[in-house]
């Protein structure tokens, strides 16, 4: 399947009548972010996706990437004009510093954007993701003369980016890295070492890479605080960007995935020859701090991935269950499968649980607008602890859905969904590593209830549900989402009684944690979207209203009572010798659980 039609009236309903956008309307670096100028970088953005990069998804996928003998990487055929028109509509700068070139507008509009991105063609979004986190990482923490030679292009779209953290034996465990970097004499360094995974560590869609590379110092002491951030340029440049010699980085293998396959994932190796030339960003032994900006980024990039590729596989669902003839209606004649109670309901999920997480993520996005541009430093810091509790949610619970929504995509199909022929497949395929990169969802769930819960006593946790019980009225709807509420509020005492002096006690819990707090979010967003649509104040079609009234309807009655076994699942969890942790793992789990 090629077609895409980028739910547009959703985010700006999002937008509008949701979110808000009044709490960036006053702020001054975003004044030019009228509704007028959103609507149409929406409407433009909405073209290039649907119109270009779609596609090519398919496509894409059958060829893939492919390293060349000459030690450089092909990408499938149309993706360098694709990138090309990308790269001159400036969407790379969206929401960049206008100083360095960006456009300057709003993170949730740049975040509504590269939704689009994602659901047309993951494996090409792929590439802006990363150079997006780039750009995070140098507008924080670059040096004046980083910015002016890197930043600058890589705003522009003219060089790209990528994130070098992972070696074979360093995967979530960064301490565990050895790439070694060595002073050269001339103020620069020398970087040796193998880095995996590295997601566009080489392609010919730009005349550089701007690699970020984490690597360890002469005398650094031992774990992460011996680690130091380094730019590695593919190619050196001169201060005014003029590309040079090549430096001694270069591609080692690339991996074969079992999706995203027209990304190419490589293998590279720093230093085979005189050492790779590195400049180092901030302070050394900060390496891992800096590092952090980019992958807080992406892991919200990610979280959007999951909604994205939920939405493409919804699309691709409902098209086949409106043709797909099989069965009968109530009156005995020949129908289409769209008219079954249970591929309704599939749909209805697939729909339901995609506006929810998408709500979410637009709103933490808002919520890191107000963080990085609001004048009041107490406004700023609750916005940034705020999006700070919701991240993890998102990268986690989104992905988790975009994986569920995909594979029901494929039971929507039958057996044609299996076959590779339809397309269904591709969407699962590609889905199932947003789970994994960018921090794994086990790990996302951990840093929730330790970090997020634990470190503060809650004190974030309960601001964030001290909103949401105000939009709490009587309704039938509000009730619902009241109960839901509080499973959480007992999740979370018991968890702050039972695990404040044992966080890896905390962990047996953490995953049905994460879920039950992103429901519980989800459904009060959802119920705000009730709101707005029932007080009429917005000008979207008759049809589009009776589809968001579907979607809250079927979210609050049939998504938030999961909420119930949740929580006892983790009361549950919480209970000594039902989940093995520390020291006994590897005898329980071979053994048999305590019973006692």
């Amino acid at each position: 399947m090629t077609d895409y039609s980028p739910p547009i009236d959703d985010i700006r309903f999002i937008l509008r009548h949701v979110i808000g956008l009044d709490h960036i309307a006053g702020i001054p670096a975003f004044a030019d972010a009228t509704p007028e100028t959103i609507d149409a970088i929406l409407d433009e953005a909405g073209k290039l996706a649907a119109s270009h990069l779609a596609p090519l998804n398919r496509t894409g996928d059958k060829q893939g990437a492919h390293l060349q003998p000459d030690g450089t990487v092909k990408t499938p055929d149309g993706w360098q004009n694709a990138y090309q028109l990308f790269q001159e509509g400036g969407w790379q700068g969206i929401s960049a510093d206008p100083d360095h070139g960006g456009m300057g507008l709003p993170l949730v509009v740049g975040a509504a954007v590269a939704e689009f991105w994602h659901s047309a063609n993951m494996a090409f979004a792929l590439c802006p993701m990363l150079t997006a986190g780039a750009i995070e990482l140098l507008t924080t923490h670059g040096s004046p003369a980083q910015k002016e030679l890197y930043l600058t292009r890589l705003i522009s779209g003219e060089w790209t980016g990528t994130m070098n953290l992972t070696e074979p034996q360093a995967g979530s465990d960064l301490a565990q890295i050895r790439t070694r970097a060595e002073p050269d004499g001339t103020g620069n360094w020398r970087i040796r070492g193998q880095k995996i995974f590295i997601t566009y560590g080489d392609h010919d869609l730009t005349e550089n890479i701007v690699h970020l590379v984490l690597a360890r110092t002469p005398d650094a002491p031992a774990g992460v605080k011996g680690i130091s951030l380094f730019i590695v340029p593919k190619f050196l440049t001169a201060e005014n960007g003029t590309i040079g010699e090549r430096n001694d980085v270069h591609v080692v293998s690339l991996e074969h995935k079992l999706g995203i396959h027209a990304s190419p994932t490589a293998v590279l190796s720093f230093g085979d020859q005189d050492g790779a030339v590195g400049y180092l960003v901030g302070e050394e032994g900060q390496g891992l701090a800096a590092m952090f900006t980019m992958m807080n980024n992406a892991r919200l990039a990610v979280g959007q991935q999951g909604i994205a590729i939920g939405e493409r596989a919804y699309q691709q669902a409902l098209d086949y269950a409106k043709t797909r003839i099989q069965g009968r209606d109530t009156t005995g004649t020949p129908c289409p499968i769209l008219h079954h109670p249970d591929i309704a309901r599939m749909l209805l999920r697939m729909r339901a649980s995609t506006e929810a997480a998408r709500i979410m993520a637009l709103y933490a996005a808002n919520q890191l607008d107000i963080a990085h541009h609001h004048h009041d430093d107490s406004t700023s810091r609750k916005a940034q602890a705020r999006a700070d509790l919701l991240i993890p949610m998102i990268k986690a619970w989104a992905t988790d859905l975009g994986v569920e929504n995909a594979s029901l995509g494929i039971q929507v199909h039958g057996g044609m969904g299996f076959i590779e022929e339809t397309g269904a497949a591709q969407h699962l395929r590609d889905a199932r590593i947003a789970p994994i990169y960018e921090g794994t969802n086990g790990i996302q769930a951990m840093d929730l209830i330790g970090r997020k819960l634990l470190r503060d006593k809650g004190t974030t946790a309960f601001e964030l549900i001290d909103t949401i019980e105000a939009y709490i009225d009587d309704t039938a709807d509000a009730r619902t989402l009241n109960t839901a509420l509080e499973h959480l509020k007992t999740s979370i005492q018991l968890i702050l009684d039972q695990c404040a002096d044992d966080p890896v006690r905390a962990q047996t819990a953490a995953s049905p944690f994460l879920r039950l707090f992103a429901i519980v979010c989800g459904g009060w967003l959802m119920l705000r979207s009730g709101t707005a649509l029932e007080n009429g104040n917005h000008t979207f079609s008759v049809a589009f209203t009776n589809r968001k009234r579907a979607s809250v309807a079927f979210y609050l009655s049939q998504i938030l009572p999961e909420c119930e076994m949740l929580q006892v699942q983790i009361r549950h969890a919480l209970t000594p010798g039902i989940i093995p942790h520390a020291d006994n793992v590897l005898t329980e789990i071979e053994t048999g659980f305590a019973t006692d």
